[in-house]
């Protein structure tokens, strides 16, 4: 079976009867966190992936897609920095607002920018209180496990769905750089503790990244919450890509754990090289092409 009709095939129930699928089935409503918490219960796998813009959004939405990610990763993906540091909240703010107008269906999580609540709760409600109200997403996600504690429960008792995130947490490349986390037994056991911490204050979710896959399977039978996986194996319960590494438009090497379900940086060069070329030769615009 292709991908293609794989998608089209999926089913929109499950078969507990217990609610729709997160993935393939149609909706006239966005998916929320008690459908995240709900596909926990059913044992049931989905996927998610990061946007930001309208544009790709919508064809992720058509695709399915139950769960985007505007994540600081446009730092190095779209706007040129080395890596997510630099992104303000100004700018977050306009990209999730561009995805949310894109999307009906997915629930739009909004990543809080380095600096936009580090400094307390209080910074990091105003944070997310921005993302919500101004760019309409339904759920922000922060780094940190333990460390981020107070922030994680204000925002939570405030009514803002919060996904954590722990592992390696790009925010902090200056501190521990870009390395596997959780190896050894003290560093495993300090990663279940930021696990259970996050759970506790309330996160409907949390991403494990570049964490051992025995290490994230673990974590994935101990919370009750869903684990999202990025380079930490097969048994989290759900798992994110970049988008332009899954579509291999980013430019050199990717991390290991990015499997290319296409090569969009080859068809678009292409592309823009025989639109060059015909511009130079003077076979376009054709009279097809011409406006009387």
């Amino acid at each position: 079976m292709t991908q293609l009709s794989a998608a089209q095939n999926a089913p929109s129930t499950p078969s507990d009867g217990s609610g729709k699928a997160l993935y393939g089935g149609k909706s006239t409503r966005r998916v929320t966190v008690r459908d995240i918490a709900l596909a926990k219960e059913r044992g049931e796998k989905w996927p998610m992936l990061t946007a930001y813009d309208a544009m790709t959004a919508s064809v992720f939405d058509e695709a399915g897609i139950p769960v985007m990610l505007v994540g600081d990763s446009a730092g190095n993906c779209h706007l040129g920095y080395d890596t997510t540091v630099p992104v303000t909240l100004d700018e977050m703010t306009m990209l999730s607002a561009a995805v949310v107008r894109g999307t009906s269906r997915a629930l739009i999580v909004a990543d809080l920018p380095f600096g936009s609540y580090q400094e307390g709760p209080v910074q990091a409600l105003r944070s997310a209180t921005r993302l919500v109200k101004e760019a309409g997403a339904g759920a922000v996600k922060l780094e940190g496990g333990e460390r981020s504690h107070e922030q994680i429960r204000l925002l939570v008792e405030s009514g803002i769905p919060v996904m954590a995130h722990i592992g390696l947490t790009p925010q902090s490349v200056n501190a521990m750089g870009y390395r596997v986390q959780g190896r050894g037994e003290e560093a495993a056991q300090q990663l279940l503790r930021d696990a259970k911490a996050v759970q506790d204050a309330g996160a409907f979710a949390v991403v494990l990244e570049l964490v051992p896959a025995e290490l994230a399977a673990e974590v994935t039978r101990t919370l009750h919450i869903p684990t999202v996986g990025i380079g930490a194996g097969p048994e989290t319960d759900a798992q994110v890509l970049v988008w332009t590494d899954m579509l291999g438009l980013t430019g050199g090497r990717v991390p290991k754990f990015v499997k290319k379900y296409a090569d969009l940086r080859a068809v678009m060069g292409d592309a823009a090289k025989a639109f060059a070329e015909d511009v130079v030769g003077g076979t376009f615009p054709q009279e097809e092409h011409s406006v009387h």
